[in-house]
């Protein structure tokens, strides 16, 4: 039988928050499996302290409050729960989080914990089905991060914004000091799990949304861009080689007066060479941040590679091409060619260059 802890940020909570510690409280879990509540308070203002002051008049045993003077984000307050947590109650084998606002029923939680008795070294997440009752923002950004997060990880996972989740006490040691304060972070933890071995399931939950999610702090703007930042500094690093390398070719390309596959070899060699230049120092500086060993070795056995695909596949995908005696056509089949091998090379940047020396706590 396993022991969890459950972590709850809280920012301006209402009436719903009491009626879920409630809840707990009366569950056949609590104090058998789940040992302890923690709440922490993420810099609530005034009109809302009432509430946790209610919550201490219960005087529900292994109930802790825990306090931000100000408002650090969703990602500050769950590390100020880790750190408690991990702390004052060593034995525990996973740390279940759940949202303030009533969006998590008490019977997700114990199916989820269920799921996580089985096997205490994954990370157990509350999905829940998105149909077209559901908020725009909610399903929109949902999709969205799933995709993405299949992309980046090879994981499906239908529900990456859930806040229902069992996460074990190994993975929580090291996910306490990933970066981020706000809803980027529990994005994070998804990102990296594959990274610790990190075996990530799902069990179904009620979908629950009051009054069109308007209690949901999440700034729809601001924290995607949270949320996408990693991808987009890539992606970002990727157009701007991009546009170095295809006009660094058509330059060549344009000298040299004819594109047989030597002349197309000889631009390709030019212009990636330098955009390559570009691209590992922007890589290896901003978007991975200095992670991994020996990368520029294995970054350039990476670029030698791939110049040499892009330059033969570039030849073929012209000689296809309609129209193949255009000085415009080689360029159109590089662009196309090197869409292709943009998403590969992220993918063995990601998983081979600048990967991360994992310790497992």
């Amino acid at each position: 039988m396993t022991k969890i802890s459950v972590l709850i940020p809280a920012l301006n909570p209402d009436d719903k928050l009491i009626a879920l510690i409630n809840q707990l409280k009366e569950s056949t879990f609590f104090e058998d499996e789940i040992i302890n509540i923690v709440i922490v308070d993420d810099g609530s203002d005034t009109d809302h302290q009432h509430i946790f002051e209610q919550l201490l008049e219960l005087k529900i045993k292994n109930l802790h409050i825990l306090h931000h003077d100000v408002n650090r984000g969703k990602g500050a307050a769950l590390k100020t729960g880790f750190k408690y947590i991990m702390k004052n109650f060593p034995e525990v084998s996973g740390i279940a989080t759940m949202d303030s606002d009533g969006q998590h029923t008490v019977k997700a939680l114990e199916h989820c914990i269920e799921k996580f008795n089985l096997d205490s070294s994954k990370l157990v997440l509350g999905v829940r089905k998105f149909t077209e009752d559901i908020p725009l923002r909610s399903s929109f950004g949902n999709i969205l991060t799933s995709r993405l997060v299949k992309l980046l990880t090879h994981q499906n996972i239908s529900d990456t914004q859930t806040g229902l989740r069992i996460i074990p006490i190994s993975y929580v040691k090291n996910a306490v000091n990933f970066p981020g304060d706000r809803f980027e972070y529990e994005f994070d933890m998804l990102l990296e799990a594959h990274k610790y071995d990190i075996e990530v399931v799902e069990q179904p939950i009620p979908t629950i949304y009051l009054d069109g999610n308007k209690s949901s702090h999440f700034r729809v703007i601001r924290d995607s861009i949270a949320i996408y930042s990693r991808f987009l500094k890539f992606a970002t690093s990727g157009l701007i080689s991009f546009f170095i390398d295809i006009t660094l070719f058509s330059v060549v390309i344009s000298i040299i007066g004819n594109h047989i596959l030597n002349s197309i070899l000889i631009a390709t060699v030019v212009s990636r060479v330098l955009s390559s230049i570009a691209n590992y120092l922007i890589n290896h500086h901003l978007v991975f941040n200095h992670a991994g060993n020996q990368t520029m070795i294995k970054y350039g056995t990476l670029f030698i590679v791939q110049m040499f695909a892009s330059g033969y596949l570039t030849n073929f995908v012209t000689w296809l091409l309609p129209n193949s005696s255009s000085q415009i056509v080689p360029t159109i089949a590089k662009m196309m060619v090197d869409f292709m091998l943009f998403i590969i090379s992220y993918q063995i940047q990601r998983d081979f260059i600048f990967k991360d020396t994992v310790h497992v706590n």
